[in-house]
């Protein structure tokens, strides 16, 4: 099932689990759910979605890659802090599918990490049965 997600910020997390839930058939009871963005400047996690929590985000991905460091890629479209970004956070996660649903943890939601917004981002979600 393809996603599209629309980011608000240069680094916006959006939270896309209720999208990625429905990919998940019907028929499907046992499974994982991989969930994949289809960007180099963007990232998949598992993680809570509290918004102090988002901002800590935020400002560690600043002090890990900061932005205008003279990076060779800048010379090209100035947004390599953003390919080191999502780089570190990577582009896909696997969710475990028991009973027809996600089985994440009480405060785990699956989020979209966009290091070069705003823009609209496509993730896919494809289930694969047990």
């Amino acid at each position: 099932m393809s996603i599209e997600v629309d980011t608000t910020d240069r680094v916006d997390v959006v939270d896309v689990t209720a999208a990625v839930r429905e990919a998940i058939g019907d028929d499907v009871e046992r499974g994982v759910c991989t969930v994949f963005v289809r960007h180099t400047t963007a990232g998949v996690i598992v993680n809570e979605h509290e918004r102090r929590l988002l901002a800590d985000v935020e400002r560690a991905l600043e002090r890990l890659v900061p932005r205008g460091e003279g990076y060779g890629h800048d010379e090209i479209d100035d947004n390599a802090d953003a390919h080191l970004r999502a780089m570190l956070l990577g582009e896909s996660v696997s969710v475990p599918v028991v009973d027809g649903d996600l089985a994440l943890g009480t405060w785990q939601s699956v989020l979209v990490v966009d290091c070069d917004g705003p823009r609209t981002r496509s993730i896919e979600a494809v289930v694969t049965p047990a």
